[in-house]
């Protein structure tokens, strides 16, 4: 089984940012000197950490630091994450309540658990899903964007040399003529190199060869037509008629990129959701946007981890009633959260329940278009 390392290296980046975002609040320095200068600021020290910017007492040097840095990072479980996460399952609305009220030191905040929640979520199901096909993807998805920039390199070759041919005949003297000639001869060489190039490029066989792959792009190439040519797709919008069709033809690259775009703007569900969320509270007073933030953030970061266990147990092939327990947690997660958060009553909780059910598959649903726009852009 191969491993993506994208979302790998993604994880790993995520973790770090998170940490950043986070910063080191709660944590002590162990060894460090009460005396002395402090090596940032040169401020006098009298503790584990400068009154005055903040640093450690003790800066370490080595490279076990670093690594240990990297782990903690990538990993990004320390004090704070054990008393997080136990209450982001067990009591999600007692955590989103603390939080919104003030008390943040002994907490992971929920952007920094949101940003390593999502990116653990895909680098897990790469790991479980494997590589092979995502490689013959990305392939693909390399060989058509250096076909794009070699044709828009031609594109722009074919401009300069029609304007050198332009300032050529426009040459007076024998110098500018001589110039012109040289410019002229540069550009036109320029554009027969990457014409070359391009011609190189087209004939590298298809990363995905399967018996019978020229068969099954006609046909998928004929259903596609039909179906444009029925709702008149073709005519009415011919820019857009190209991108389904391409989409349609492409199929492994398309999905490639959305799995791509995905993970690279779920920050976008957060200010999608803040809308439905207001509308269930606005005539409440004293609940603002930010306490939607906050809960909206908490409950993806908890939604991530749900995908990651479902994911997990799907591929070690635990019982189905392991599966269908699991698949019922959202709903009553949802209700857990509510209920504390806002302190609704038990009625107040279910409609709201229930309501942000469907407002997630409404979300789900803009959230998906979004990704799809930006992967056949």
């Amino acid at each position: 089984m191969g491993v993506d390392l994208e979302p790998v290296g993604a994880m790993a980046t995520a973790g770090l940012v998170a940490k950043e975002i986070e910063g080191d609040a709660g944590k002590t320095a162990h060894g460090a000197h009460a005396a002395g200068p402090c090596a940032n600021c040169n401020a006098p020290l009298a503790g584990a950490y400068c009154h005055q910017c903040g640093q450690a007492a003790h800066v370490h040097r080595s490279l076990l630091h670093i690594a240990e840095e990297l782990a903690h990072g990538i990993l990004h479980f320390d004090t704070k994450s054990w008393r997080t996460l136990p209450l982001l399952v067990a009591r999600p609305g007692l955590l989103t309540r603390r939080y919104i009220d003030g008390q943040r030191a002994r907490y992971v905040s929920p952007l920094a658990l949101f940003l390593f929640s999502v990116f653990l979520m895909f680098f897990v199901f790469s790991m479980i899903s494997g590589s092979g096909a995502d490689s013959q993807a990305k392939r693909a998805a390399g060989l058509e964007e250096a076909r794009k920039t070699l044709s828009k390199e031609i594109d722009h070759g074919r401009k300069l040399v029609a304007e050198r041919e332009a300032k050529l005949a426009q040459a007076k003297t024998a110098d500018e003529r001589q110039d012109a000639t040289e410019e002229l001869a540069d550009a036109r060489s320029d554009l027969h190199d990457t014409e070359i190039s391009l011609a190189a490029l087209n004939v590298v066989p298809d990363p995905n060869p399967k018996h019978g792959a020229l068969n099954r792009n006609d046909t998928t190439r004929m259903s596609t037509d039909a179906v444009l040519g029925k709702i008149g797709l073709d005519q009415s919008h011919p820019a857009l008629s190209r991108i389904v069709r391409h989409a349609a033809e492409n199929r492994e690259l398309t999905l490639y990129k959305m799995k791509n775009s995905a993970y690279k703007f779920a920050f976008m569900l957060v200010p999608i959701s803040l809308p439905f969320l207001w509308l269930m509270f606005f005539w409440r007073k004293g609940v603002t946007m930010y306490d939607h933030a906050i809960f909206t953030l908490y409950g993806l970061s908890f939604l991530c981890l749900w995908g990651v266990l479902i994911g997990l147990m799907a591929k070690s092939q635990v019982t189905e009633s392991l599966v269908t327990a699991a698949l019922l947690l959202p709903p009553v997660h949802i209700f857990m959260q509510l209920k504390e958060t806002y302190a609704l009553g038990w009625f107040a909780t279910t409609w709201r329940s229930i309501a942000v059910l469907v407002a997630g598959s409404i979300v789900l649903t803009l959230f998906m278009l979004l990704v799809l726009f930006i992967s056949l852009r």
